[in-house]
């Protein structure tokens, strides 16, 4: 269902919708819902392309072979097992057009790609049934089918291949598949993923690209889904200044890796870290060799910079400090945005209330004074959840007002919060006498 979302200056908006705008104070049902959802663009070997798909980190484990055509231990899934080291659940795009799949007279591949070459058919009699055949599909030496049938029609389904029905079992040590192509990979690719992405609600994206060109359309992406659609998630990305609260830019490179190595581990750390916790001093325990060793001055020009940093710490190497790459900042958005932390209590609320608001209130639920005192009733339970778990402090039901839009079917909701971030910083005078 298609609603409006979004900031907004005049209460002139057509969809109906949530709309909220977060700015800073000026200086002088509602249940929380879990974090953990990650979403990257992949380019590999095998799985449908162009379609999202949703894994959990326990399907990943326990079927990276059906997935992706690889063992869960393979390097070319390094980068998935960074990611999966702190999210639940993510959605995963293959990206690609064209290629080929492999085939032989028995089956043909499900997926086109390189990967399908090393499928092979084994076909023996049956040592119990002069008329049937034990058939066994291996990928990569792994033995990924195995049935007795009589002929190619009792095949079940699998994974891996279409059998060809019309084909004849006959006893063959083993008929590999061949004529696999892969499928190209272009800058196109990233944009079909952004517009199939756009209707799932995640926590945090990757862009695993060294292209500026990439990089840039990510990060204008993910200005535009929160700034005008109201959708928010944060975006991860190498060397990416784009000095916005929704993009994280990585500073560390890898030794003898990809130029975003450490994309797919810090998008899993953004998505899955609570909303009551900060990611500073976090100890990086993914499989890269991080470039870590900085200065204390280069470290401050990081921070100083919006770039998101790892620094070794004796034998560890850990996140220096828990922030985006916003660093002009103006009255609605102060010094507090830069934390990942602020981010993620704004962005709980803001999907939160939106979720609450368009599935119990939104057609439902009159606009009159009963209405919105329910209303009211749920926000202040939501945000007192967050008082509970110490995202926020200082906290009444007076902070938040539910009064009369400017028609009949709307409301304006007033709500101010004081967002608790974690101890970064000790100043200790000792007294000695």
């Amino acid at each position: 269902m298609a609603l409006g979302g979004g900031v907004f200056i005049t209460q002139n908006k057509v969809l109906p919708g949530s709309y909220m705008n977060f700015v800073s104070a000026a200086r002088a049902t509602a249940a929380l819902s879990e974090r953990g959802t990650a979403t990257v663009p992949i380019a590999m070997e095998w799985g449908p392309l162009g379609e999202v798909a949703e894994v959990s980190a326990g399907e990943f484990q326990l079927n990276s072979m059906g997935l992706f055509g690889l063992e869960y231990t393979a390097p070319e899934l390094r980068g998935l097992r960074e990611l999966f080291r702190n999210v639940r659940t993510a959605y995963l795009y293959r990206m690609g057009t064209g290629g080929a799949k492999a085939t032989n007279g028995l089956a043909t591949a499900k997926h086109a790609g390189t990967r399908g070459n090393e499928l092979k058919v084994t076909v023996i009699r049956s040592a119990d049934d002069a008329d049937a055949y034990e058939v066994s599909l291996y990928l990569g030496g792994v033995r990924v089918f195995a049935q007795t049938a009589a002929d190619m029609a009792g095949l079940a389904d699998n994974p891996y291949v279409d059998w060809k029905r019309d084909g004849v079992l006959e006893p063959t040590a083993g008929t590999p598949l061949a004529g696999g192509e892969s499928p190209e990979v272009t800058n196109g690719d990233y944009q079909r993923y952004l517009d199939r992405i756009e209707p799932f609600s995640f926590n945090a994206m990757g862009c695993p690209s060294g292209d500026p060109a990439v990089k840039a359309l990510f990060a204008a992406f993910t200005k535009r889904m929160r700034d005008e659609q109201g959708v928010k998630f944060v975006c991860v990305a190498q060397d990416c200044p784009a000095d916005h609260e929704g993009v994280i830019n990585v500073m560390n490179q890898v030794r003898n890796g990809e130029p975003w190595g450490l994309v797919y581990w810090v998008t899993g750390l953004a998505a899955g870290t609570a909303v009551n916790k900060s990611a500073m001093n976090r100890v990086y325990d993914g499989e890269m060799d991080p470039e870590a060793d900085y200065t204390q001055t280069q470290l401050e020009r990081a921070i100083k910079g919006g770039l998101f940093a790892l620094h070794r710490v004796g034998p560890d190497i850990r996140v220096l400090a828990d922030i985006n790459s916003l660093v002009n900042v103006t009255a609605d958005k102060g010094e507090d945005f830069k934390q990942n932390q602020t981010v993620r209590v704004i962005d709980q609320i803001a999907n939160d209330i939106a979720v609450l608001f368009n599935t119990k209130y939104l057609g439902a639920v009159p606009n009159d004074e009963d209405g919105r005192i329910s209303l009211w009733a749920d926000i202040v339970k939501h945000h007192e959840q967050l008082q509970t778990i110490r995202a926020i402090e200082g906290f009444s039901g007076e902070n938040v007002r539910v009064t009369l839009g400017a028609n009949k079917r709307a409301v304006t909701v007033h709500d101010a919060i004081e967002v608790v971030n974690a101890m970064g910083q000790i100043y200790m005078t000792v007294t000695v006498s």
